[in-house]
């Protein structure tokens, strides 16, 4: 590989007439040749001189038993880290080979910074968790909900860890009426992770909570690596109540957290969600017999209100008896008036077509001087055409009538 700087390259710098350069390019064609050639990397070493900057920053060296380099780690670096490194510290850091030009020192640019073995340590935790993956020990059927009520909390944890503290006290806050049985154990150390096992199996086994809390406040990751351990997983797996892992902080995740029924971000945060809280209840208590006194009254009211109208359609038997018998009465006076007046109306009726009848009858008409000519056949004679001369001819008056011989017959124009 051929390394140049702006157009130049090294073969260049060896011809007989070189480019001559100041310090500030020398420098800075330095730093951009090892910036460039060279890409991000991890470097293994213990630190010494560490420095912290009003400004922020830290300087320190990284040396090993042969050799150091100088290292800067910028503020918006190190702020990330949650810990603090120390002199003395072995650490891992992945950084930038770099140059200082203003001191033309060769140095590391730290962009992150781990304890020396975490790689190891990351490696193994993620073996394992893929192991227990496959095995479908964090399967999410096998998921126990939490009990809304329990009965009695178990705790699993150090009796000295100020995580114990912080879960007493929350739930206490919460629910002081719920007994709670702590399971000691040591949460760090040799030897820890066969303690936390046979805590969670002894609690398991014992059978006398409903819900049991696995915790332990924050540290690094070798600090908690205790409940990375396969026989906590499994412990936390085959226990007969379901558990809450509460380990370490918010960013903090564990094998415990994945074996668990449900993972809490801290401690305190697993106290909460076994525990009702006694202010929200009371709450829903007082809303809950507000509603209820409500909605009775209102239902009482209705039921009054319904009971009167009820009460003024109520009717005793024997008044009930004299309305249908005052009914029956106007009904038969209805029809006996009805009845009347049809009988009426037809008598009005058969009168007048009488005195018509008799207005029109032919007695009548002779009786105003008119008189009646039959012949012997008893035919009415309307016209002179009906009779012949010498016929006899009966005539009918008003009172009585004759008989007559027909002597002459005359016409209309002879009667002119």
């Amino acid at each position: 590989m051929k390394l140049g700087y702006n157009g130049i390259m090294a073969d260049d710098l060896f011809k007989p007439t070189p480019q001559v350069f100041t310090v500030t390019q020398l420098n800075r064609m330095v730093r951009e040749l090892l910036e460039g050639a060279l890409p991000l990397l991890w470097v293994a070493g213990e630190i010494s001189n560490l420095t912290r900057a009003a400004s922020g920053h830290w300087y320190f060296s990284l040396k090993d038993g042969a050799a150091q380099v100088r290292c800067v780690m910028f503020r918006n670096r190190n702020a990330a880290l949650d810990w603090v490194p120390r002199e003395g510290d072995k650490v891992e850091a992945r950084a930038l080979v770099s140059l200082y030009e203003a001191r033309g020192e060769f140095q590391l640019t730290i962009e992150s910074l781990q304890r020396a073995g975490l790689g190891a340590l990351f490696e193994a935790f993620e073996k394992l968790k893929q192991k227990l993956e496959l095995e479908g020990l964090f399967a999410p059927e096998k998921k126990r909900p939490l009990p809304i009520f329990p009965k009695q909390i178990g705790i699993v944890t150090s009796p000295d860890a100020a995580a114990l503290r912080d879960v007493l006290t929350t739930l206490k806050r919460r629910m002081p009426g719920i007994p709670v049985i702590i399971y000691p154990t040591a949460v760090q150390g040799k030897g820890s992770a066969e303690t936390i096992a046979r805590a969670i199996n002894s609690a398991s086994q014992r059978a006398e909570c409903d819900v049991l809390i696995v915790c332990r406040g924050g540290g690094s990751m070798e600090d908690l690596w205790s409940f990375n351990e396969e026989m906590v997983a499994r412990a936390i797996a085959a226990c007969s109540m379901p558990v809450v892992s509460g380990v370490g902080h918010e960013t903090d995740f564990t094998i415990a957290d994945f074996a668990a029924d449900r993972r809490a971000p801290t401690p305190t945060a697993a106290a909460e969600l076994v525990s009702p809280d006694r202010a929200t209840l009371l709450q829903k208590l007082s809303q809950t017999v507000h509603r209820l006194n409500r909605q009775m009254s209102f239902g009482l009211q209705h039921r009054m209100q319904r009971l009167d109208i009820l009460a003024h359609r109520l009717i005793h038997p024997g008044e009930r008896i004299r309305q249908r018998q005052t009914a029956l009465g106007n009904l038969q006076m209805r029809l006996q008036n009805s009845m009347t007046n049809q009988l009426l109306l037809r008598q009005t009726q058969l009168h007048r077509l009488s005195q018509n009848l008799e207005h029109l009858a032919p007695q009548q008409v002779l009786k105003r001087g008119y008189s009646m000519v039959q012949n012997e056949a008893g035919t009415i004679i309307l016209s002179q055409s009906q009779l012949q001369s010498g016929e006899k001819v009966r005539i009918s008056f008003a009172q009585g009538g004759a008989e007559a011989t027909v002597t002459q017959l005359k016409t209309q124009a002879d009667r002119n």
